[in-house]
């Protein structure tokens, strides 16, 4: 391994922007990189679907077919602020200048897999097939995975680079989610001269969001309303109030019925006042929930372990592509690049754990073929 090149290769890609449905200019870079590194290279064709700029990256390497095909993956959109990055080092440390977002999420995820390939290539190390999917849209609805031909894939088992915390955190368990869409439409009129003869839209909302389970629900479901708009102005009683939410579990009969609760709940409120209430339930992906003894889990603890990284298994309240490649029937974990504070401007990754996730992946390939 190369680390000034790992640095190097790192700060490239964060400066290449590529905020959601615009990771055009980045997938055409990475598609000459990865040729260049002699995998065979496509990109899937849903654009246009999706109202992107790109599709996903499908790049394969061939190994010795008797091994299992391992599955690398990464997403390459990032979330906003992320146009006109400029990375800085202190203290061995990559931030932004401060005003954008850094991009580690998920470029350190991108620049973990390419250097694992480089050195692969470079030291002539045995392995099996390996196919490499890195995603667009993953931050605004795992677009890239949900639309992925899975007729192309032919992995076994598979890794999502995507992930914070110690380098060997390992992700085996994430939620399954919701997305909860209500529109309260009540009856405009005078707020100062005849109020009674209409129907606070904005009132029946706070009525039901006043009894509903929300937050921490229990030890494996969360709940939240994240954007209310409504009202037009104060002499007006609002006649429509827009509401966007989300349920989350670990356990799909427990979302089912924390889902059911939210839409009782914003129904009960509604015939309280003679309101009217459509709501608009979006599940976003499946759950996955992988044992210790799962081929996937038991290569990453034994590689973390021979590098001399503990391992660590872990759940997870976030969604990633992880949830969708298990969902299609590819074991998939969730592992960690060392990315800290993402989706904010203070996001930042260091050096050391740069490095030491490009040597963690290259010990899951090396024992992925034991």
């Amino acid at each position: 391994m190369n680390q000034d090149r790992i640095v190097n290769f790192f700060l490239e890609l964060v400066q290449i922007d590529s905020v959601s449905k615009e990771e055009g200019n980045l997938a055409e870079y990475l598609v000459k990189v990865l040729e260049e590194l002699g995998l065979e290279v496509r990109r899937d064709n849903i654009a246009q679907e999706v109202g992107g700029q790109s599709g996903n990256i499908i790049a394969k390497l061939a190994g010795d077919p008797s091994k299992p095909t391992l599955l690398l993956s990464s997403h390459m959109d990032t979330v906003t602020p992320g146009k006109g990055i400029k990375p800085v080092i202190k203290d061995g440390v990559i931030y932004s200048e401060g005003d954008t977002i850094l991009g580690s999420d998920d470029k350190a995820g991108i620049t973990t897999i390419i250097e694992a390939l480089r050195v692969i290539k470079e030291e002539e190390i045995e392995h099996g097939d390996i196919e490499v999917v890195l995603t667009i849209g993953e931050e605004i609805g795992l677009l890239g995975s949900k639309n992925l031909d899975y007729n192309l894939i032919e992995a076994d088992y598979g890794i999502v680079f995507d992930s914070g915390g110690p380098i060997g955190s390992i992700f085996t368990q994430a939620p399954t989610q919701d997305k909860i869409y209500v529109k309260v439409k009540g009856k405009a009129a005078h707020a100062g001269m005849n109020p009674s003869s209409g129907i606070n839209a904005i009132k029946v909302a706070s009525v039901a969001l006043s009894n509903m389970k929300l937050g921490q629900v229990d030890d494996e479901t969360t709940a939240n309303i994240g954007v209310i708009k409504g009202g037009q102005a104060t002499n007006i009683v609002p006649d429509l109030v827009e509401l966007e939410g989300e349920a989350r579990s670990l356990k799909e009969d427990k979302l089912d019925r924390q889902t059911k609760h939210m839409c009782d709940i914003f129904n009960k409120a509604a015939n309280k006042f003679k309101a009217e209430v459509d709501i608009d339930v979006q599940r976003m992906y499946p759950a996955f929930d992988l044992a210790r003894n799962t081929k996937i889990v038991d290569i990453a603890i034994k590689a973390a372990r021979k590098i001399g990284i503990k391992p660590s298994l872990q759940s997870t309240g976030g969604g990633s592509d992880a949830n969708i490649f298990n969902g299609h029937g590819i074991p998939t974990i969730n592992t960690s690049v060392g990315m800290n504070d993402v989706h904010s401007t203070e996001e930042n990754i260091k050096i050391d754990d740069l490095v030491s996730a490009v040597k963690y992946c290259l010990s899951i390939i090396e024992e992925s073929g034991i």
